[in-house]
């Protein structure tokens, strides 16, 4: 069950008109602070980022199911079951959901550290295309605002003469 503080600060990049994945942003920021408090633990980063997703999906962010051939058709179906979970007011199972925790606390915590994350950012960012990330650039033009595009223009300069 997500946090109130997580629910309505999804709600607020909602009303700033923020996209799905930003709003489900928020319930994977979570996820890594319980799996990093010890509430649970997860197998992977890419696990920790799943779980967040699918609390995301169910709280009722209109996040769409994986594309078909991007990933498992279990991964797909599952992501569609959060989705009808999110429409429907059934009770969730307590043994299942019992059952569901005893797992996740026997995995460990080392998914949601510094280092596992930014291997699954970088992995994850490998596999996208020269035109996505020329997308994703022109995108942060348009919404950075002026004094974002300077601060990002210093810091890029930076990075070059570190580089050097």
């Amino acid at each position: 069950m997500p946090e109130k503080e997580t629910v309505e600060r999804a709600k607020r990049d909602k009303r700033q008109g923020k996209a799905p994945t930003t709003q489900a942003g928020e319930f994977v920021r979570e996820e890594m602070h319980d799996v990093r408090e010890g509430k649970h633990g997860a197998r992977s980063a890419k696990q920790a980022v799943a779980i967040g997703l699918s609390k995301a999906r169910r709280a009722g962010v209109e996040l769409p199911p994986p594309e078909k051939g991007t990933t498992s058709e279990r991964t797909r179906r599952s992501a569609q079951q959060a989705i009808r979970r999110s429409r429907s007011r059934t009770k969730p199972s307590t043994s299942r959901a019992s059952a569901v925790r005893s797992a996740l606390r026997r995995e460990g915590r080392a998914a949601a550290s510094k280092s596992a994350l930014a291997w699954q950012a970088h992995s994850s960012a490998r596999k996208r295309g020269a035109g996505s990330l020329k997308a994703a650039a022109r995108k942060a033009v348009r919404t950075k605002g002026p004094a974002g595009r300077v601060a990002a223009a210093r810091k890029a300069a930076r990075t070059r003469s570190r580089k050097k």
